[in-house]
């Protein structure tokens, strides 16, 4: 007997520098085997270090990533696409290849202000709303 194909999901956003890199991070150390997971972004700007730093000290590695545009995708099969910003919900309604495309916004911590304790918690705040939603993965794809 032969296992259950994994789901193809592919994260969004503007820089592919936090939210989604976060989410494929989440994904791919919470759902390994099950889910093959993806990110990428309309304006890649790099992987923020923050970002790097606040998911290492959740346990999973980001430094091996790397900033991707969404156009090294295009006609891949996808289960799921996954819209993580307003801006690119709005400028990728649909994308090709994708079975269904789905909008889950978070806040973008790379414009977060204050001091640099303040920015880190609110990388920190991020991260961990991105992790509360890709451990209900499938199902919260499945009620938006």
């Amino acid at each position: 007997m032969t296992s259950p194909k994994p789901l193809r999901i592919l994260f969004l956003c503007t820089g592919n520098s936090c939210r989604s890199q976060m989410a494929e991070g989440w994904t791919r150390a919470l759902h390994r085997g099950k889910i093959e997971a993806f990110s990428a972004g309309t304006q890649p700007a790099g992987i923020n270090p923050l970002a790097v730093q606040v998911m290492r000290e959740a346990g999973v590695d980001l430094s091996g990533h790397r900033s991707k545009h969404l156009s090294e995708f295009l006609g891949q099969p996808f289960d799921y696409v996954v819209t993580l910003c307003d801006d690119v919900h709005a400028a990728c309604p649909v994308f090709p290849g994708a079975r269904k495309t789905v909008h889950a916004g978070f806040p973008d911590p790379a414009r977060a202000a204050g001091s640099p304790d303040e920015v880190l918690a609110e990388f920190r705040r991020v991260r961990d709303l991105i992790r509360d939603f890709v451990v209900r993965i499938p199902e919260s794809l499945s009620t938006l």
